[in-house]
């Protein structure tokens, strides 16, 4: 009898029995993709239920009150990096599965081998590897320095990876990576929608019945999501990703999901010959070779979840040989940086319609809140102009369509992370001024439009 096959939607996980060029459920275009559907009653070689169905979330019973539940304290541990805690809201939380995506090279499997070096030391720790050997995990270890004893297992096998963990009763648990495990009780091929889906929803229960903490490692597409399913996403406790180029020397892990914490919080990490080294300074080390008295940069104090981060922004503006003037951006979305074009000439007087427009964040940070609007108008009128701002200058604020300036969050932690990098002045909108008392030493200029910042400038 011929297999029946069915087609999923790799953003959502809605299965479909055709191909269809749009999902109806999430409205995604070219994500449908074909994979064999899975036996109805399918029967592990023990001859009962499959692995994953033996592991229940939750035991049935009846339905309870808020009131009647047991709460209980968050119970977290210490990774040993202060920057991945940071990021995990303080701490990994004991029976919560996180998942770590990035580019290959990035250095995600390095660093949850250098966490588990730390936490070995006081807890039980499984390391599950699907892409190397045993002996190139040891080799792995020693060139890092891994000094902490902890079990390893080299297996793809969905039901010996659960078996293991029953026999080792683990602590921690790490799965480097979910795309090649695969459940035998599924005829698709590792990495497949189904496959992934099915190993996500086996750990989950795993995760939620034992206390472990497992970290899972993702592999990402082509236009940098994590690959597979997006209901993935939506299943783990925590979703964070390594950014980086792994040609360059620094990495930001970055928190996209937190039931445990906030979003948006950043560590940053420097890659060296023993693995990754923390950076407990990000903003000195965005603004280290900064230029001086150089037209077409601007530094923004930008809040990366609740930590104030320095950056600099760099415009180059020039008239264009093309009928089309060219445009990029890169660290801002490109969006809102041809709006604070359109704004920069109607509001501000300046006719750049004409010319080509580059825009940069250096570092490799990604700024998407609205506070570096300001700054980054005006290390492109400073291009335009050909004339430097002052060096000790950090500007702040929101720009609106009608050009004026509107204030943002958390004015007080951004200035004080201003003085102590010695900045001794801060454009800022005039709104806010009213709102803050400004640290000793450094002085307050306010605009409350976009032409009358850049005359106080310039």
């Amino acid at each position: 009898m011929k297999a029946k096959t069915l087609y999923f939607c790799t953003d959502c996980g809605n299965e479909t029995p055709k191909w269809q060029g749009q999902c109806h459920a999430c409205g995604s275009w070219n994500t449908i993709v074909e994979q064999p559907a899975a036996p109805k009653a399918a029967k592990s070689r023990s001859g009962g239920a499959s692995a994953p169905s033996r592991a229940r979330l939750n035991s049935p019973g009846r339905a309870k009150r808020l009131s009647e539940l047991e709460g209980s304290r968050e119970l977290r541990f210490s990774t040993g990096l202060t920057e991945l805690d940071r990021v995990l809201g303080g701490g990994a939380v004991a029976g919560s599965l996180v998942l770590i995506g990035g580019a290959p090279g990035v250095g995600k499997s390095t660093l949850l081998l250098q966490i588990c070096s730390h936490i070995a030391r006081s807890l039980r720790v499984l390391y599950v590897t699907g892409e190397e050997s045993e002996q190139q995990l040891k080799m792995r270890a020693e060139r890092l320095g891994a000094a902490g004893d902890f079990f390893v297992l080299a297996e793809t096998s969905l039901i010996e990876i659960l078996q293991a963990a029953q026999e080792v009763q683990p602590d921690v648990m790490i799965i480097d990576s979910i795309q090649t495990i695969y459940s035998e009780e599924l005829t698709a091929s590792p990495g497949s929608v189904a496959q992934v889906k099915e190993c996500a929803m086996a750990l989950l229960n795993l995760s939620k019945n034992s206390g472990a903490t497992v970290f899972v490692v993702g592999h990402i597409n082509k236009e940098g999501a994590i690959a597979g399913p997006k209901v993935l996403e939506h299943t783990v406790d925590c979703v964070l990703y390594f950014e980086g180029e792994p040609s360059m020397q620094y990495r930001i892990l970055r928190a996209v999901k937190n039931r445990f914490g906030s979003t948006n919080e950043i560590g940053v990490f420097e890659m060296v010959d023993r693995g990754l080294s923390e950076v407990h300074n990000p903003s000195e080390l965005l603004l280290s070779g900064r230029p001086l008295q150089t037209p077409g940069t601007c530094v923004v104090c930008s809040m990366e979840g609740t930590r104030p981060v320095l950056a600099e922004i760099q415009a180059l503006v020039a008239m264009s040989s093309l009928n089309v003037p060219r445009r990029n951006a890169n660290g801002i979305d490109y969006g809102r940086a041809m709006m604070l074009l359109a704004v920069l000439e109607k509001r501000g007087g300046l006719r750049i319609g004409g010319c080509d427009a580059f825009i940069n964040v250096i570092g490799g940070l990604t700024l998407t809140e609205p506070a570096a609007d300001l700054a980054t108008v005006l290390a492109l009128a400073s291009s335009y102009k050909d004339k430097p701002l002052p060096d000790d200058l950090v500007a702040i604020g929101e720009v609106g369509l009608t050009g004026e300036l509107r204030p943002v969050s958390h004015i007080s932690a951004r200035l004080a992370e201003i003085k102590r990098l010695g900045f001794t002045a801060c454009l800022m909108p005039h709104n806010a001024k009213t709102t803050i008392t400004a640290p000793a030493g450094l002085k307050i200029i306010t605009a409350r439009t976009v032409s009358e910042a850049i005359g106080l400038v310039f």
